[in-house]
């Protein structure tokens, strides 16, 4: 899929703008806090998520210049090309209220947008996937997850709440050790069953996508590092999910003890993790900024290209101030090599653009755009 025409009225710093993008690299750039990042936000909202940027929706509108405060309301346009045909789709925002149409027909939410525009994105705080510990790099696995398998979101819910149910037992009966125990092993079997489904599907995604992360990686450092990803659980051992729940349930009950006298549960895909290895050391503990950035990059590059194989469409790739830190080749990579996928990337050094070899420029200032021809 990818974008025809995005416009924008009174959102963020751009009062009435519209863009007309090529289906295949599209460079924006300006100086810091022109407005780049607000075209990338706004298309990113017709996927039906929040911001990328955490803002409320209540903030999304423009700052009216005479008072100081936010606009009640905004409205965004995007034509797009996706199940072989062209589409419309509108969003307006009012008194920090959704509403949306699609194709002419009007929804009373924005959450009708979701599945309609597939996109990925990556944005400096994603660089926390790297940076920070294990949990940003579950939220990666159960994100992408959720996209590709709307029932993996049921079981990672009910997983999570049989979690809060057993952790409220251990600390009651660290409390109350005259607790009877059979009901911890009712939710020892709970727990054990969702979770066991849960590390399957991780351990499936991760082993589809760590080949394409390599991949890409390595077409960005043009073959000079290797970036190796791998899935760690907890609970070791066991490849179906009947082993792995059988293992799981071992697990729990061997450190149910420990779990009483700490009030929380110490094994589970709650405390897995995904290792990222730059030439088989640590990316968080040993990788440069540059390699950091790249890793990220690529595990973002194939999250896309897990969205194509399972929707037969590509998603529109919105890469967020993804220059900065990257050597020469490294950015020649994202500006001229990547194929069959329409690219939004937004930079601030006019040296950097001039590494574009094909697709259009935008120049963004105080909020006005300026299509610009090579």
């Amino acid at each position: 899929m990818y974008v025809i025409r995005f416009a924008a009225r009174d959102f963020r710093n751009l009062e009435e703008e519209e863009i007309f993008p090529c289906e295949e690299v599209n460079v924006i750039y300006g100086d810091n806090a022109q407005g780049k990042t607000n075209l990338l936000e706004g298309m990113w909202l017709f996927t039906g998520g929040h911001s990328f940027r955490g803002a409320k929706d209540t903030e999304l509108p423009r700052i009216d210049p005479e008072t100081g405060k936010n606009l009640m309301g905004t409205a965004l346009a995007l034509d797009f090309y996706s199940a072989e045909r062209e589409q419309s789709a509108m969003l307006q925002i009012e008194n920090g209220r959704r509403s949306a149409e699609i194709n002419g027909v009007k929804k009373d939410t924005g959450t009708a947008l979701v599945g309609k525009v597939r996109a990925v994105i990556f944005s400096p705080e994603h660089l926390l996937l790297v940076k920070e510990g294990p949990t940003r790099r579950r939220n990666y696995l159960d994100t992408a997850l959720c996209q590709l398998k709307p029932s993996y979101a049921s079981v990672l819910t009910a997983y999570r709440r049989a979690l809060m149910q057993r952790n409220a037992l251990l600390k009651e009966k660290r409390e109350r050790p005259s607790q009877p125990a059979d009901t911890l092993s009712v939710w020892n079997a709970r727990l054990a069953r969702l979770g066991a489904q849960v590390v399957q599907e991780r351990q499936s995604f991760t082993e589809s996508v760590a080949p394409k992360i390599s991949g890409i990686y390595d077409g960005i450092a043009r073959g000079r590092e290797r970036l190796e990803v791998r899935y760690c659980p907890s609970v070791k051992g066991g490849s179906t999910v009947g082993e792995i729940e059988e293992l799981f349930m071992q697990e729990l009950s061997r450190t149910s003890a420990s779990d009483i006298r700490s009030g929380f549960t110490s094994v589970g895909p709650h405390r897995d993790d995904l290792d990222i290895e730059i030439d088989g050391v640590s990316a968080r503990s040993y990788g440069s900024q540059g390699q950091q950035r790249s890793a990220v990059l690529a595990m973002k590059l194939a999250e896309a290209q897990i969205l194509t194989e399972f929707s037969g469409e590509s998603p529109i790739v919105l890469l967020d101030d993804v220059m900065s830190e990257l050597d020469r080749q490294r950015q020649d990579y994202l500006l001229n090599h990547l194929q069959g996928q329409q690219v939004f990337i937004t930079c601030c050094s006019p040296e950097t653009v001039e590494l574009q070899e094909n697709g259009m420029r935008f120049h963004v200032d105080g909020g006005a755009v300026y299509p610009e021809e090579f």
